[in-house]
């Protein structure tokens, strides 16, 4: 008993925690989405790794120091023809005869441990390569701050979206209100006498097509909502409320022209060029000569049998060796191999400048257009307040001339259309007013003002 007790209180739990609901300001969304969403977290990943490569960079001008050994059974040692003549007593060999011998040089067993170092005195390309490794470190961090930013403006744009269907759907319920009130009185007309069967059918085709569009209407909601959480990196199931306080408009802070050179996206475009600056450097080292010292220490023992733990009493005899050397390689002639690589180089950097001169006249396109939009976008919305407030006032009227039988049915339904599409075009309107104040304040690099 006291199992099903706590099985059934868990799943109760889980039930109010699938059916949490978090209401949502836009600051909470976007910090949300900086913290949750995986395009943020992997940006932070590059910029730590970024420190993993300048070690790896850095480790080619440090000393390189290994250990080696090996063990080695010869089974048939290799027979060499000496010539022992020179070596032989006065006498021992007969006259005319060989002296060629075929002895066998080496032991059955040998085996070697030892040390080696090596560092590289001189390498062009090493240097070049450290540099290069410091200025990819930068291109990660400034490219953490352009993932934040592509972040911030995706989740504004989607939660202002999301604030648009849901007052698309209360559009459709305060006409489903007002056409049912209207129908209410055409069936109490009806039943007296007074209204037509064809102007009650005609209201209950209306409210049926109100429940359509209401079912269609909740069914954007649903999915604008899930794409905005997946945007934010939020769990599908989780409810959320956007507060209406969120959309009050106020006129955009239009300040001068901003200068597009300091924008994230340029930065980021700079930092590649330098890198490919680096890569061009760095096949150019390939006409440098290169310097380094190396060197080796090594003890061998040698025997009939398997050397380990043997003394020269078993036949097995140790010595050591060593060596130390000074190593120099000038490139003469490549076969025209490091030529083309550096042209293949330049032309890359060539290709980078001038995507940088169109990134720079996009980002000044985006300025003046979204300044534009936001100038178009209050106006517009004026007008279309003022248009609910006419529509709804016409609306009003036409009601009450229908029921003291001044107007006729389709021009009730005509005033509620108009009142509908006045509503729903000033929604659009405060929609396009909010995605341009987005790139208005994207276009001056301040996206992450929206934070505070």
């Amino acid at each position: 008993m006291k199992r099903v007790t706590l099985i059934t209180l868990l799943l109760l739990a889980f039930a109010a925690k699938a059916q949490e609901v978090k209401t949502l300001t836009l600051k909470d969304a976007l910090t949300y989405a900086l913290e949750n969403k995986a395009d943020a977290k992997k940006a932070k990943f590059d910029v730590e790794n970024s420190e993993y490569q300048i070690s790896e960079v850095r480790s080619q001008a440090l000393p390189q120091i290994s250990a080696n050994g090996n063990l080695t059974y010869n089974p048939i040692l290799q027979l060499n023809a000496l010539d022992v003549g020179a070596f032989a007593p006065v006498g021992t060999i007969p006259t005319g005869a060989s002296t060629v011998q075929l002895v066998a040089l080496g032991q059955k067993w040998s085996s070697t441990a030892g040390v080696s170092v090596s560092q590289k005195i001189f390498d062009q390309a090493v240097f070049t390569g450290l540099r290069a490794a410091k200025t990819t470190r930068e291109f990660y961090q400034i490219n953490q701050q352009l993932t934040e930013e592509q972040v911030i403006e995706r989740v504004a744009n989607n939660y202002y979206q999301v604030y648009v269907q849901r007052q698309n759907l209360n559009v459709l319920d305060s006409n489903y209100v007002n056409t049912d009130k209207v129908r209410n009185t055409i069936k109490g007309q009806f039943d007296n006498g007074l209204a037509k069967k064809i102007d009650l059918d005609r209201i209950l085709v209306k409210l049926s097509n109100i429940r359509t569009m209401r079912q269609q209407a909740l069914n954007a909601v649903q999915l604008q909502e899930n794409t905005l959480k997946f945007y934010m990196g939020m769990p599908i199931e989780t409810k959320i409320i956007i507060p209406q306080t969120e959309f009050e408009v106020t006129p955009a802070a239009l300040t001068e022209k901003p200068n597009t050179t300091l924008l994230t996206q340029y930065r980021l475009m700079e930092t590649q060029e330098r890198l490919l600056t680096y890569e061009k450097k760095s096949i150019v080292a390939g006409y440098y000569p290169t310097l380094a010292i190396n060197g080796s220490y090594n003890y061998i023992g040698q025997g009939p049998e398997m050397p380990w733990f043997k003394k020269p009493a078993d036949n097995v005899y140790w010595s050591d060796y060593s060596m130390i050397g000074l190593n120099l390689n000038i490139p003469i002639f490549t076969g025209f191999s490091t030529k083309s690589k550096v042209q293949q180089a330049d032309v890359k950097l060539r290709a980078m400048q001038q995507d940088m001169i169109d990134t720079k006249l996009s980002l000044d396109l985006a300025y003046e257009n979204s300044k534009t939009q936001i100038d178009n976008s209050i106006i517009t919305i004026k007008n279309q307040k003022e248009n609910v407030q006419l529509a709804d006032e016409v609306l009003s009227n036409t009601r009450n001339n229908y029921v003291q039988g001044l107007a006729s049915l389709t021009d009730l339904l005509d005033a509620e259309n108009a009142l509908t599409e006045a509503q729903n075009n000033y929604t659009t309107a405060l929609l396009d007013y909010r995605l341009a104040e987005i790139q208005l304040v994207k276009s001056q690099g301040a996206l992450k003002t929206l934070l505070n």
